[in-house]
């Protein structure tokens, strides 16, 4: 019984694995097209306004936009077959968690900023998610 019991804890890891790579891959995708339409969308929402600014700032974000729809179909894979792809969850975890810090770094160094704050969050909620449900799988 303690082998059925230890493999059913490993699918239930291993689910939620997939599930948590597919949520991090859909809220990529839905920043890049966002930041691809309507830049000026997520700008108001972190307090950052790119009115004014030059053709380089908007070059940036639009090649932000981009990087982030790839990163979300490299997860989407990860999330499809997370053994095959686990040097993907891993980049996913480490990502995360240094997104998580460089947000939050960046919010404490610009109070400005403090709309950063809920994206730190988010990225050490998908990093800590993916690693506890990752690395258990790894041994």
């Amino acid at each position: 019984m303690d082998v059925i019991r230890h493999f059913a804890h490993r699918f239930r890891l291993l689910a939620l694995l997939r599930a948590s790579l597919a949520a991090g891959a859909a809220v990529d995708l839905a920043a890049a097209v966002t930041l691809l339409l309507a830049p000026a969308v997520p700008g108001r929402a972190l307090g950052v306004s790119l009115a004014g600014r030059a053709p380089a700032v908007l070059f940036l974000v639009l090649l932000s936009a981009l990087l982030l729809a790839m990163l979300s179909a490299l997860y989407a894979m990860a999330a499809h077959d997370p053994r095959r792809y686990s040097a993907i969850v891993l980049v996913a975890i480490l990502g995360r968690l240094t997104g998580a810090v460089l947000f939050g770094a960046l919010a404490v160094a610009r109070p400005g900023l403090a709309g950063l704050w809920p994206l730190a969050v988010a990225e050490a909620a998908f990093g800590f998610l993916h690693a506890a449900t990752w690395i258990p799988l790894r041994v």
